[in-house]
């Protein structure tokens, strides 16, 4: 069991495909396919559905490093909730879904998800990080993987009325470079939205050390405590295989809002500077 602890499902099918018997492989071609299929079926249905005998899929999950068929089912929904886009396809989603239905679902994911997690939100605590984000010497902006999108979305708002904010660590960078220059007057806001990278904890544990003001930015019902100031978490659940990042988009808006408000005339001033050198540049 030990050498496949932190394998995923697909990674521990694919180490053992050229050891399998032919019945083995028809069930290991069968789970590539739709891995995320398997946490709803039971031992029997799979082996059904794969054309093989009972006997077969309990061999298969041994091979694969589980004591049982349950315990390998529990490691995709595992899998499926820490948003895996291949854990979470189903094949029912392909061929059962109609144009309108789809956009419907969507809608109702967004608006649920929008909802739930402004709901969990407090005016106080989005004004002070408004307000720790205008007193701060630099804000520093934190992401990686589909993370880094939503950073680089929120420090583009925040360049309306706070020049000082950046993105780390840039392409070609490392963090190692920018944690030398942070301090205790900064604020660094980070993007940890599933599926974070392993190293995150240690990344967000040495920019707590390097600035007390930390937000932590993550989906909701995340396991991994840190020691940010603040934490936020939005809800990120969708109709389909990718996280539904609406609410995240919500939650920047809200916060710039916020720092625009408290900014007054001298943020409008500032705004309107950067407006002058648009029409000077004829950039629109």
């Amino acid at each position: 069991m030990a050498p496949h602890v932190k394998k995923s499902f697909v990674g521990r099918i694919r180490d053992q495909l050229d050891q399998l018997s032919p019945s083995e492989r028809r069930l290991a071609e069968f789970a590539l396919d739709l891995p995320g299929d398997l946490a709803g079926y039971s031992a029997s249905e799979l082996a059904t559905l794969a054309q093989v005998s009972n006997a077969t899929v309990t061999r298969f999950v041994r091979r694969l490093g589980y004591e049982s068929f349950d315990d390998a089912r529990k490691h995709v929904r595992s899998e499926q909730r820490a948003g895996s886009p291949l854990a979470m396809a189903a094949s029912t989603h392909a061929t059962e879904a109609v144009a309108d239905v789809v956009v419907g679902a969507h809608r109702q994911q967004s608006l649920a998800n929008i909802d739930a997690t402004y709901r969990r939100l407090s005016s106080n605590e989005i004004e002070q990080i408004a307000a720790a984000i205008l007193s701060a010497r630099k804000v520093w902006v934190v992401g990686f993987r589909s993370s880094l999108p939503l950073a680089m979305y929120f420090r583009w708002q925040l360049l309306q009325t706070v020049p000082t904010a950046q993105v780390i660590p840039g392409a070609g960078e490392t963090l190692g470079e920018h944690l030398a220059g942070i301090g205790a007057d900064d604020i660094v806001v980070v993007f940890a939205l599933r599926r974070r990278v392993r190293q995150m904890p240690t990344v967000v544990a040495q920019l707590a050390k390097a600035c007390p003001n930390l937000v932590y930015i993550t989906e909701r019902n995340a396991a991994t405590k840190t020691p940010a100031k603040w934490s936020l978490q939005c809800d990120v659940q969708g109709p389909g295989v990718l996280d539904n990042h609406t609410a995240v988009m919500g939650l920047c808006h809200l916060i710039v809002t916020q720092v625009m408000t408290l900014a007054g005339n001298p943020g409008r001033r500032h705004l309107g500077l950067v407006e002058a050198f648009h029409d000077a540049l004829d950039e629109f």
